[in-house]
């Protein structure tokens, strides 16, 4: 199964992140040690809150008319 979010802002990006994270059975702890990152801000870019840069990324792709789309391929052990 193939999910797919657009991300139109830092809260849609941290929502993807956190739905992906869970939907593969990870802890915030256990996604930040393999990405270098702190638990504290795994949580703070989950709840769209990782800083300015990225909500300004987002929005000059979107007025270039860019669509950021995360695209995820499930296996969920069904044929």
């Amino acid at each position: 199964m193939i999910e797919r979010y657009v991300v139109r802002s830092g809260e849609d990006l941290g929502r993807a992140i956190a739905d992906i994270r869970k939907a593969q059975n990870l802890t915030q702890a256990a996604l930040a040690a393999t990405s270098g990152m702190s638990r504290d801000s795994v949580a703070q870019l989950e709840r769209g809150r990782q800083g300015r840069s990225i909500e300004l990324l987002l929005r000059m792709l979107r007025r270039l008319g860019a669509t950021v789309t995360i695209t995820v391929e499930r296996n969920d052990g069904q044929a």
